[in-house]
């Protein structure tokens, strides 16, 4: 046991879920390990009905860019869920049902202690109400929380974070600070769309069109689906417009 979690290695098989019964040994998994890159959440019937779909969005929420963390079908362990399974190491995390065993769980991962893991749930409830009151035109109380959500040092989601707050600088006319966010955002998740959506935004209230084209194209190349937004398609022509008036 660690932290209260059974995390259970099997051997490598190429079969299906489930797997036939095999004996079972208790492992934590450690930095110190080959890194695991992938945490997948069953989210099958019975798992849904234990809480796996709000341990999928904590997981999300405090992953570090370097761990995926995605949603799967049933595991073969079903009675004993939410369960999920660390990869490549194909380590099985059983009785995942609350926020706190979660981040145990990426904590286990990535290395950190319990307080770490106790200061990332803060951080992630903390941005669940800077984002609520974004949603209600409260920008100066929504910087207020990202920001201590930020100062909190999670394991992971930063960039989620720093993406909301530039948004919420933006609207307060912040743009050089805006701007800062957005590119921190990129920077720590290269490979996050909204983070250069954001940063095109931001570029465009300073009037660095050609750079703004440039952020909206690698955010497109991220993230194809975004072409068919009504609000992507909104940005691409405010910015045609903008780039045929400096042109001429």
């Amino acid at each position: 046991m660690t932290g209260g979690i059974t995390l259970i290695q099997f051997p490598t098989v190429h079969h299906s879920f489930p797997p036939p019964p095999i004996s079972a040994t208790n492992k934590r998994i450690s930095a110190a390990s080959s890194p695991p890159t992938e945490i997948r959440v069953c989210t099958n019937r019975t798992c849904r009905r234990q809480g796996s779909t709000e341990i999928l969005q904590v997981l999300t929420g405090i992953a570090p860019p370097t761990i995926s963390v995605t949603s799967c079908g049933c595991l073969g362990r079903c009675g004993s869920g939410p369960n999920l399974v660390v990869l490549p190491s194909e380590t099985f995390v059983s009785h995942c049902a609350t926020a706190a065993r979660a981040a145990d769980v990426m904590g286990s991962v990535c290395g950190v202690d319990s307080v770490r893991c106790k200061k990332s749930l803060e951080a992630l409830a903390v941005r669940k109400k800077g984002e609520a009151e974004m949603e209600r035109g409260e920008f100066v109380t929504a910087e207020m929380l990202l920001s201590q959500a930020i100062d909190l040092n999670p394991i992971g989601g930063l960039h989620y974070i720093y993406k909301s707050r530039s948004v919420a600088r933006l609207a307060m006319n912040k743009t050089t600070a805006a701007l800062e966010d957005a590119i921190e955002a990129s920077t720590i998740a290269p490979k996050y769309p909204e983070a250069y959506v954001c940063k095109g935004d931001a570029l465009m209230a300073v009037e660095k069109y050609e750079a703004a084209a440039d952020s909206f194209s690698t955010a497109l190349e991220l993230d194809p689906s975004i072409r068919r937004s009504k609000s992507f398609k909104a940005r691409i022509a405010k910015l045609q417009e903008k780039l045929a008036t400096t042109n001429c």
